[in-house]
């Protein structure tokens, strides 16, 4: 394999720094799952954490070398869940944590990135317009920025799942991996093409947010003026050029698949898997239902990589009255 801008050992030493609550995380096969989709079905259960996704694993690593070099501030544009985590790996650490997010981000998430004691910038527009203004802010004040997914420390920080899932289950054919910004997809990309390269590392974006996907087809930067999703934690328009680069190395496809897929999925993770998962978390059963005769059979995982949600909005996709059940 080319070589990502990842380093397996970084990898290796980064589980020494990241605070065990976020590690080994559960991996089973769910059987009920297996029965509605046709293929054997791993879950790779990223949000049994403060949290509630696996942002943390990349912002421990930031936290921790920004702690150690006596810094005490750090400023990052989030959607919701880098923010949270951030604010989490932050607190514990001592620094000023400063979170920019769009005014139209969900309610939830920005509630509880108040709540964990950082300072929250809302901006009128998208995630780019989020992202400019954190830039800004890091210039003025002199202070660090975190770039979701262009940073290291969050590629490398996701990707130890890559090392906990070839550790604990050897043989799989493919994983499923939600592609937004791209530190999940590479992270555990280049973990899985490294350690277990006979198993397809697929990507899976939301068709009203194809830009990394379409990016990756054309093997160049491509653009999008807007999105159009509910999976807010990956409806980015502007792919970077080396995450990008990195991400054509690792992946051995790239899907979009539709909105009624995506709540379909969070609805089965739901039902037969008892989990509330966020959209972006059920992009990867929502690949399976696209395209059932490509995964009949094959043993696939697929990582839940959120659950952060507003219950509201989530009663209304998936049909059910809060309280009701299902």
């Amino acid at each position: 394999m080319q070589q990502t801008r990842l380093d397996t050992a970084r990898i290796r030493a980064a589980r020494r720094v990241i605070d065990p609550v976020f590690l080994d995380t559960p991996l089973y096969r769910c059987e009920a799952l297996e029965i509605a989709l046709g293929c054997t079905v791993s879950i790779k259960l990223e949000t049994a954490n403060p949290v509630r996704s696996f942002k943390a694993r990349g912002t421990e690593l930031v936290a921790s070398l920004l702690a150690a070099k006596g810094s005490r501030a750090v400023v990052c544009a989030s959607a919701g869940n880098l923010g949270q985590a951030l604010a989490w790996s932050g607190r514990g650490r001592g620094l000023d944590v400063t979170v920019v997010a769009s005014r139209f981000a969900t309610a939830a998430k920005l509630d509880r990135i108040r709540a964990l004691g950082a300072t929250l910038e809302l901006v009128d527009g998208d995630h780019e317009s989020a992202r400019a203004r954190a830039a800004a802010i890091a210039r003025h004040d002199g202070i660090r920025l975190l770039e979701d997914s262009l940073d290291l420390e969050t590629c490398e920080g996701a990707a130890t799942i890559g090392l906990e899932l070839v550790e604990a289950m050897p043989s799989f054919d493919a994983v499923l991996i939600a592609l937004g910004g791209g530190a999940l997809a590479t992270g555990v990309g280049h973990v899985v093409k490294a350690l277990a390269p006979a198993a397809e590392v697929i990507c899976v974006q939301p068709l009203g947010a194809p830009a990394m996907t379409r990016s990756w087809r054309s093997r160049r930067v491509v653009t999008t003026d807007s999105t159009h999703t509910i999976a807010d934690g990956v409806a980015g328009r502007c792919p970077i050029p080396a995450v990008l680069d990195d991400l054509l190395l690792v992946a051995d496809d790239a899907v979009l698949v539709q909105e009624t897929s995506i709540i379909a999925g969070m609805r089965m993770l739901l039902d037969h898997a008892g989990l509330v998962a966020e959209p972006s978390a059920a992009l990867g059963i929502a690949a399976v239902l696209e395209d059932p005769d490509r995964f009949s059979g094959r043993h696939v995982v697929t990582i839940v990589c959120g659950s952060n949600v507003d219950m509201d909005a989530y009663h209304r996709w998936i049909g059910t009255a809060p309280g009701n059940g299902s």
